[in-house]
């Protein structure tokens, strides 16, 4: 059985001696041990970057910008080494899994353009022989704790911005796949990066502590569930850093009766159920506007799930969707369903009873579509994080809108219509930070930013695009006056602007 390592300044570095399973999620066998990182390895890791940082921040961005080029050329280089290190370690498909590397792919290509992103203000004359200008400085060591179902997207999010920056990263990955982030970190080395700007660190709540108590740890970035958001944000921002959390998300879409219904329905199989609904951006609350749409809708549902494939990422390109990362996972969404049978909702497909031939110990869980739901049920109040599409019935637009504004997660959000106007007033109004017009799952590209609404993201600065450039530097502006002389000898008062 493989033993995993941290990344730290360069090289592989074997753990101590508390270490966790990495589980293979189609058959249910524990593949791998990784290290689980104590509070004095942690300490030493961020040492070591502080050592490391000053360096590759006096570095010029354009230097930085070119180990991010060749960066970008090495993961595609080796995309299938990567997707398939992911797929058996989360359970994706390896079309999923190559989605996952890609769209952090992205990012990296964003951060090409640093020199650009980072340039200041310049204010010429603003008083007698005064001038002004700002800089954009990198904070220092920052981290980021990224979760396990993007464990190369969301890394990437946030080492590329960081780095391009100047700083120094530490990268807590999840412990349930962390091969991929060790994997990066290596391509990232022979793309030029520096030993020791970079640190992978795998760990668990200890590791997580000690990253928010070390003074000097700027700023931190993560992506989880909302408790653990919460947490990470209370904490650290009382001890001083810069903190950005993304949680949970209950992403509504809403399908008007104009809308066209067979695509709809297509796009509520994609978004429902790709990734085994492990995504936080996944559609999963369906809100038809009228019964007529709830019944087509419904119609147009059953027989696209019923054809789903479940399997394993060995089984082909044409599987749909594969295991949950965890039995826990499994489990967790198991007792959900049946608290929606309990609470009175209607189970139209029932996936309780999936089993796969050969698989029976993997994490596999069947798809689930619920019809009418109500707001108290805890199927539409948690993030059930699998395989469940629940419906709920509104019979106005109002109605439905209100579902979606009201939630207390407000992440993604969706709505399907013919209507300009309808579509218009949705997307002025609705509470939720992404939102999509015909497109189920709103991911913004590299060059605009990620983020939640309410109990789905804390801090006021966005993931990728511009404001990841803002949230890992600090801006100092210099006020500079150069006098040609001193023959009037030393003045002691600021002069008037003339």
């Amino acid at each position: 059985m493989e033993t995993l390592s941290h990344w730290i300044s360069g090289a592989h570095v074997k753990g101590g001696d508390r270490h966790a399973d990495v589980f293979n999620p189609a058959t249910g066998e524990v593949q791998a041990k990784v290290p689980l990182a104590s509070k004095a390895e942690v300490d030493a890791a961020i040492a070591a970057a502080a050592a490391a940082q000053p360096a590759w921040g006096a570095t010029n961005p354009q230097r930085r910008a070119r180990v991010m080029m060749e960066f970008v050329r090495l993961l595609n280089r080796d995309m299938d080494k990567l997707a398939e290190a992911l797929s058996r370690e989360h359970g994706k498909t390896i079309p999923d899994a190559k989605g996952d590397v890609q769209r952090g792919l992205e990012v990296i290509e964003f951060c090409i353009g640093a020199p650009h992103l980072l340039k200041g203000e310049f204010t010429d004359s603003a008083g007698p022989g005064i001038d002004m200008y700002s800089l954009r400085q990198p904070l220092g060591v920052v981290a980021g704790i990224t979760p396990f179902n993007f464990p190369a997207m969301i890394p990437l999010w946030k080492m590329g911005p960081a780095l391009s920056c100047g700083n120094a990263f530490i990268l807590k990955p999840s412990e349930r796949d962390p091969s991929v982030p060790l994997m990066l970190a290596e391509l990232l080395k022979e793309a030029g990066l520096p030993d020791g700007i970079l640190q992978v660190v795998n760990g668990d709540k200890e590791a997580v502590d000690a990253i928010l108590d070390n003074e000097t740890i700027q700023a931190v970035g993560f992506v989880g569930s909302t408790p653990i958001a919460q947490y990470i944000y209370a904490r650290g921002c009382a001890n001083g850093k810069r903190v950005q959390c993304f949680g949970g998300a209950k992403n509504h879409m809403i399908i008007m009766p104009d809308a066209d219904m067979d695509k709809a329905a297509d796009a509520l199989i994609g978004a429902g159920y790709g990734a085994a609904g492990e995504r936080c951006m996944a559609i999963s609350v369906a809100v038809p506007v009228g019964d007529a749409t709830a019944d087509a809708l419904i119609e147009r549902l059953i027989p696209r799930i019923e054809k789903l494939k479940v399997g394993p990422y060995t089984a082909g390109d044409d599987v749909d969707y594969g295991p949950v990362v965890t039995a826990a996972a499994k489990a967790n969404i198991e007792k959900l369903v049946q608290s929606g049978i309990d609470q009175g909702a209607k189970l139209v497909v029932d996936g309780r009873n999936f089993s796969l031939q050969g698989y029976e110990e993997g994490f596999f869980v069947g798809p689930h579509l619920f019809d009418h739901v109500t707001t108290e049920m805890d199927i539409y109040r948690k993030e059930i994080f699998g395989p469940v599409l629940s419906t709920v019935r509104a019979q106005t637009y109002e109605e439905a809108l209100g579902y979606a504004m009201d939630h207390e997660y407000g992440n993604g959000t969706a709505i399907f219509t013919r209507d300009g106007d309808t579509a218009r007033d949705f997307a002025a109004r609705i509470n939720v930070g992404m939102v999509g017009i015909n497109v189920p799952i709103p991911v913004p590209l590299a060059y605009h930013t990620f983020g939640g609404w309410k109990k789905s993201g804390f801090g006021d600065l966005n993931q990728h695009g511009p404001d990841s450039f803002r949230f890992y530097t600090r801006t100092k502006t210099v006020t500079a006056r150069w006098p040609s002389g001193i023959r009037e000898g030393g003045e002691f008062n600021f002069k008037a602007m003339d």
